[in-house]
C-alpha cells in the first residue's frame, strides 16, 4: 500500500500518513541546514539570493499547486488519478534536495569524484536525500530516519535506478547508493522500470519552474540579466539557444528548431513585462510589482499548461518545456560565467577536499566497528558511524550534513587561518 511504512510502524493521530511524512521531512534538522546552503550562490552572499531552503519551499509550494490541480482537472474530466496526492508531491518536493552538500553542485562534484578516487561508489545529491531519510536522520529510538510511507519515499526517487558503471546515464545519476538498495526496491515496489512515479514526475516540473523563474528573479533584481541584449540581439538569442542545447540530454536532431520557436514564444511572454525588464532594477515599488506579476504570470502558465492524460500520465506541451530550459539556461549562465564566483569556487572545492582528507587521515576506523572520531568534530556526528561501512562514507556524511558557514568555520580552524574561540563551537 501506498501508506506503508519499510518499518512496518503505524501511528496514529490527526494527520493523513502523508501529512505526518511533510512534517517529519519540515522539522528535520536536515531540512533546517538547508538555509544555510547554496542554490546558485553562496548562502548568505546577499538577502536578494535564494538559499536552498528557499527554493525548496518554492518547489513546494508549486508541486502542491500543480497536484492540486491536476487532481481538479482529472475529477471534471472523469479521470481517476488515485496515484496523485498534493501531500505528498508537496512532501517530496521538500525532501528533495536534503542531500545537497555544501557548495551545491561544487560540493557534490568535488565530493563524487573523491569518493570514486578511492574506489567508493561515489557522492551523488539525489542519492544521499535518499540515505537521509531511510537512514541518517534522527526522529525515532527504535528505527532509522524518517520512516516515510512507500508513496512519499518512491516520489523522491528523481532518477529511480541504482548507480550502474556501463550505463553513461546511470553512471552521473542515480537516486540511491547500494547501502540503501533494500529500501529502494521497496519504494519501487510496482512502478515501472526505471521511470519516474506520477508524483515523482511533478516533484521534478516544479523543481524546474522553480530554478527558471525564482533563480532569474534573483540575478534580475541584481541587475546581472542583460534584458536589453537576450530580447533584442539575435548573436545573444544564438548563444542562449546553443547552450541550451549543450546542456540539454536526449536533445533530438530538430533541437535549434524547437528552441528557436519557444525562444520566440517566451519573448512574446516577457513582451508584456517589457518596461519592468528594460529598466534597471532598483526597488522601486512599480518595477517590484512589475516583477512580481511577470513571475506569478509565468509559474501559473506553467502550471496551468500541465495536463493529465488517460491512462494517468503527466503531460506539459513540448513549447513549454523548451521554455524552461531556456530559462534555466538564462538563469545558470549569467552568473556562472562571472569570474567572481568562479575564484569563489575554487576556493569551496579545496574546502571540501582538504576537510575530505583530515576527516580520513584523523579518524581510527576499526574493522570490528571500534572507531576512534577525530577530538574537533562535534558528537552530533558520532552516530554517523553506524551507518557507514567504510571512513570515506563516514567522511561524506559528515560534510554533507554541515552548513556552508560551518564548513568554511571548521576548515579555517584546522588549517590555522582563523584561531576562533574556544568558548564559541564551530558545529553545533
Amino acid at each position: 500500500m501506498r501508506t506503508d511504512r519499510f518499518s512496518g510502524a503505524s501511528e496514529d493521530d490527526q494527520r493523513h500518513p502523508f501529512q505526518r511524512d511533510h512534517d517529519r521531512i519540515l522539522y528535520s534538522s536536515y531540512f533546517h541546514r538547508l538555509a544555510g546552503v547554496t542554490q546558485i550562490v553562496r548562502a548568505g552572499e546577499e538577502d536578494s539570493f535564494h538559499t536552498r531552503q528557499q527554493h525548496t519551499h518554492k518547489v513546494a509550494q508549486i508541486g502542491r499547486r500543480l497536484a492540486q490541480n491536476l487532481v481538479r482537472k482529472a475529477t471534471s474530466n472523469g479521470i481517476a488519478c488515485p496515484n496523485i496526492d498534493p501531500e505528498v508531491v508537496a512532501a517530496a518536493s521538500l525532501a528533495h534536495d536534503l542531500g545537497h552538500p555544501p557548495f551545491g553542485h561544487k560540493g557534490e562534484y568535488t565530493l563524487n569524484r573523491m569518493l570514486q578516487d578511492q574506489g567508493e561508489e561515489g557522492y551523488e545529491g539525489n542519492a544521499q536525500t535518499f540515505r537521509i531519510i531511510t537512514k541518517l536522520a534522527v526522529r525515532f529510538d527504535d528505527r532509522p530516519g524518517l520512516d516515510l510511507t512507500r508513496a512519499v519515499s518512491c516520489a523522491v526517487l528523481k532518477y529511480p535506478w541504482l548507480r550502474d558503471e556501463g550505463s553513461r546515464d546511470k553512471s552521473k545519476k542515480w537516486s540511491a547508493y547500494r547501502s540503501e538498495a533494500q529500501e529502494f526496491n521497496w519504494a519501487r515496489a510496482g512502478q515501472p522500470t526505471d521511470r519516474q512515479s506520477l508524483e515523482a514526475e511533478l516533484m521534478d516540473w516544479s523543481d524546474d519552474i522553480a530554478y527558471s523563474v525564482h533563480d532569474l528573479e534573483d540575478f534580475h533584481r541584481c541587475n546581472l540579466i542583460p534584458w536589453h541584449k537576450v530580447l533584442n540581439d539575435s548573436e545573444e538569442r544564438e548563444r542562449i539557444i546553443s547552450q541550451t542545447i549543450s546542456k540539454w540530454h536526449e536533445k533530438p536532431e530538430n533541437a535549434p528548431q524547437l528552441l528557436s520557436d519557444a525562444f520566440e514564444s517566451l519573448k512574446e511572454q516577457l513582451a508584456l513585462y517589457g518596461e519592468v525588464l528594460q529598466e534597471r532594477y532598483d526597488g522601486s515599488y512599480a518595477l517590484r510589482l512589475g516583477l512580481r506579476q511577470m513571475t506569478s504570470a509565468l509559474v501559473g502558465n506553467f502550471i496551468l499548461q500541465t495536463d493529465l492524460l488517460s491512462p494517468p500520465k503527466i503531460y506539459v506541451p513540448p513549447e513549454t518545456r523548451h521554455s524552461v530550459l531556456l530559462l534555466k539556461t538564462m538563469a545558470r549562465d549569467y552568473i556562472i560565467a562571472n569570474p567572481a564566483l568562479a575564484a569563489q569556487q575554487k576556493g569551496q572545492e579545496r574546502i571540501i577536499r582538504e576537510l575530505f582528507g583530515m576527516i580520513i587521515e584523523d579518524t581510527r576506523w576499526g574493522v570490528d566497528g571500534s572507531h576512534k572520531l577525530p577530538d574537533y568534530l562535534p558528537k552530533r556526528m558520532s552516530y554517523l558511524t553506524d551507518f557507514s561501512k567504510t571512513v570515506q562514507r563516514f567522511a561524506a556524511d559528515c560534510i554533507s550534513s554541515l552548513t556552508e558557514r560551518e564548513a568554511t568555520r571548521l576548515h579555517s580552524r584546522l588549517v590555522g587561518y582563523e584561531g576562533g574561540s574556544v568558548l564559541d563551537p564551530i558545529v553545533r
